[in-house]
């Protein structure tokens, strides 16, 4: 489907390795005609790290999208009466904000943008980054891939061997999961598996 004139919410959380992988993907949307209004935690706007500056990241993000990200609860809730999202995605997805989500604690930007969007009945999408996955987040993961409007980007483990608890999306496959979600239907396989050399 086209995704022409989509108004795209797109949620961004701490796990400021996967920004190099995420940030195209805002890129894609917007080429394939999207408005695109940025939502990011607290977290992502204070913290630098060796993946890069906070100030840094924000100001790709704006350049890209031509607007400044949303950076509190009071600018996100407008979202869901005034300024309904088509679709919201949260990509990178942490295990504490999947916790909070998945528990209906709203104590961010892009959670409140993520509530506001299910309440107009429109679909999220979650691309998530959590070292924890196959620990104590899977609960989480179950109880918010059954939940109705919620789709997740294709995921698996990123690092059996060293971290077998980890997943993570395959954040290439983001605008097809968006695709999806808008038509109501959840992008498979969901389960990817990941290639081991054997030694």
């Amino acid at each position: 489907m086209s995704l022409e004139g989509k108004h795209i919410g797109f949620g961004i959380t701490g796990s400021h390795c996967t920004y190099s992988q995420v940030v195209p993907q805002i890129e894609k949307l917007i080429a394939e005609g999207c408005k695109v209004s940025a939502f990011v935690t607290y977290t992502v706007r204070t913290t630098d790290t060796r993946f890069g500056k906070a100030s840094d990241w924000i100001g790709k993000v704006e350049e890209i999208t031509g607007q400044k990200v949303v950076n509190s609860i009071v600018d996100a809730e407008p979202y869901g009466p005034k300024k309904p999202l088509d679709c919201m995605v949260i990509a990178p997805l942490t295990g504490n904000s999947m916790s909070k989500f998945a528990n209906a604690q709203t104590d961010s930007p892009v959670l409140m943008a993520a509530k506001a969007t299910l309440r107009n009945g429109s679909p999220v999408v979650l691309g998530v980054s959590t070292n924890d996955g196959l620990g104590l987040n899977l609960q989480n993961i179950a109880k918010l891939i059954v939940t109705k409007n919620i789709y997740f980007i294709p995921f698996g483990q990123d690092d059996p061997v060293n971290k077998p608890n980890s997943l993570v999306s395959h954040m290439d496959q983001l605008v097809g999961t968006v695709e999806n979600a808008i038509l109501g239907k959840q992008k498979q396989p969901i389960l990817l598996e990941k290639s081991i050399t054997n030694e």
